[in-house]
């Protein structure tokens, strides 16, 4: 598994919000210089979380974006899968039921299953929050 640069910046974009959370809005363009990023990029993923109700958004001078929700309500999981899709390791997994005419007989699904379960442990318990005391625990010199 591989995450994408579109995954890994809406991660960013997400802290970004979260570090900046005052309740005010927040321009792309702060985000944008913050995190070196361009922001036509930014446009295009923050379009998506819009989307999906993860940000609220504000147009006009005092625009700009803000979380939806507090940062412990988000997890990892739930950003990356809006960007990258399924995080199932292999095809036959990502379905609910495995539909795969060999699974009753195939010895790498237990790992592949097993390698399912450890990723989703990870990035479905690890929340903004999380992250946000870790770059705590870093300092002032944090980067995300």
């Amino acid at each position: 598994m591989k995450i994408s640069t579109k995954g890994r910046y809406a991660l960013r974009l997400m802290l970004d919000l979260a570090q900046h959370n005052t309740g005010e809005m927040i321009r792309i363009k702060d985000i944008s210089e913050r995190q070196n990023i361009s922001e036509k990029y930014l446009e295009q993923i923050i379009t998506s979380l819009k989307r999906a109700g993860y940000v609220k958004s504000l147009r006009g001078a005092q625009g700009g974006y803000r979380l939806a929700k507090e940062p412990e309500e988000y997890t990892v999981g739930m950003i990356l899968r809006l960007t990258e899709g399924n995080m199932a390791p292999v095809a036959c997994l990502e379905d609910e039921i495995n539909e795969c005419t060999r699974a009753e007989n195939c010895i790498s699904l237990r790992l592949w299953k097993m390698l399912d379960e450890a990723v989703k442990g990870v990035i479905d318990h690890v929340t903004l929050q999380d992250m946000l005391e870790w770059s705590t625990e870093k300092g002032d010199h944090y980067i995300i």
